[in-house]
């Protein structure tokens, strides 16, 4: 077997939608506008659920983390993005390659895991109302926050390593807007087959897993609200988790197409649209979905 010539990279070119000027110039505002709500909107939720005594409660708490996640998230990405949408020059360092991988892959696994964990709350709040603040107590709610965003950093953290390790050859164009790590992993030319298992080892146990344990928990919800004698309070409920549901389906099932699917060594266009999907577009809907349409949220927005 020939050996192979692997190159020291210092820097990758980050090709987005370079072959397309006028889809750039469309996702400019477009991107930018969508950032700039998520930003506003779960700053609000945080500083509102912080200086509203009425919302020092488990839900919001969880609320305000994923508030705190969503900003985290986009912005690992979005900022950089939106300067390459409008320049030429689309490089990025090999260290910030990482970087960015990581920070990326963490917020959104420990999204994955916080998103269970809040379904599991409301679960307890609505089925178990009478035993709800001892099972949710505020200890365990420090802890499960806590070991969520410990496990994604720890998880993120290994799978970057052991990517960014990998002897890379030939061209250094990443065919993404972000250094994803499935797309940097296309230009390595060593064994790639460890980082594959854990990746697929990682998607197994953050995706259909928690996914699974999200749908028991609203399905047993709604078992619960349709004993509800008031027609309104069913409405009510129904109207809620079909709302939450539907933000949780985008959210994993644009994550598990990206990272279940089976591999292949050429680019697809639908990657980076999947990944506007999952990470611009979700963080922003969350604020809406989750606490704007609460009105608890606004009366406290209100005094606030």
């Amino acid at each position: 077997m020939e050996p192979v010539n692997s190159t020291e990279v210092s820097e990758f070119f980050l090709k987005g939608f370079s072959g397309y000027p006028a889809l750039e110039h469309l996702f400019f505002p477009l991107c930018s506008a969508m950032y700039l709500v998520t930003l506003l909107g779960n700053t609000g939720i945080v500083v509102v659920s912080m200086l509203d005594a009425r919302l020092h409660t488990p839900m919001y708490f969880f609320l305000g983390n994923l508030s705190i996640l969503d900003i985290c998230y986009t912005s690992t990405f979005v900022p950089l993005m939106l300067v390459h949408l409008l320049s030429a020059q689309k490089t990025i360092s090999f260290l910030g390659c990482a970087l960015q991988m990581c920070l990326s892959l963490s917020t959104g696994s420990t999204e994955c895991l916080l998103l269970a964990i809040m379904a599991y709350d409301r679960y307890l709040a609505i089925c178990r109302p009478l035993r709800y603040p001892v099972l949710m107590s505020h200890r365990l709610c420090w802890l499960l926050a806590g070991a969520a965003w410990v496990l994604g950093l720890c998880k993120s953290v290994t799978e970057t390593v052991i990517a960014m390790r990998l002897p890379f050859c030939g061209h250094r164009v990443v065919s993404h807007f972000i250094c994803e790590i499935l797309a940097v992993l296309k230009l390595a030319c060593g064994d790639t087959s460890i980082s594959e298992v854990f990746l697929l080892v990682g998607a197994i146990l953050l995706l259909p897993m928690p996914l699974a344990f999200i749908c028991l928990s609203y399905t047993l919800i709604l078992a619960t609200t349709l004993r509800v004698p008031s027609a309104a309070g069913r409405r009510k409920a129904f109207s809620t988790c079909s709302a939450h549901l539907a933000v949780v389906m985008l959210f994993y099932g644009t994550v598990i197409f990206m990272y279940m699917r089976p591999k292949s060594k050429e680019a697809r266009n639908s990657d980076e649209v999947f990944t506007v999907l999952y990470a611009v577009v979700t963080p922003m809907l969350n604020p809406v979905i989750y606490s704007l349409r609460n009105k608890e949220v606004k009366e406290a927005a209100r005094k606030v």
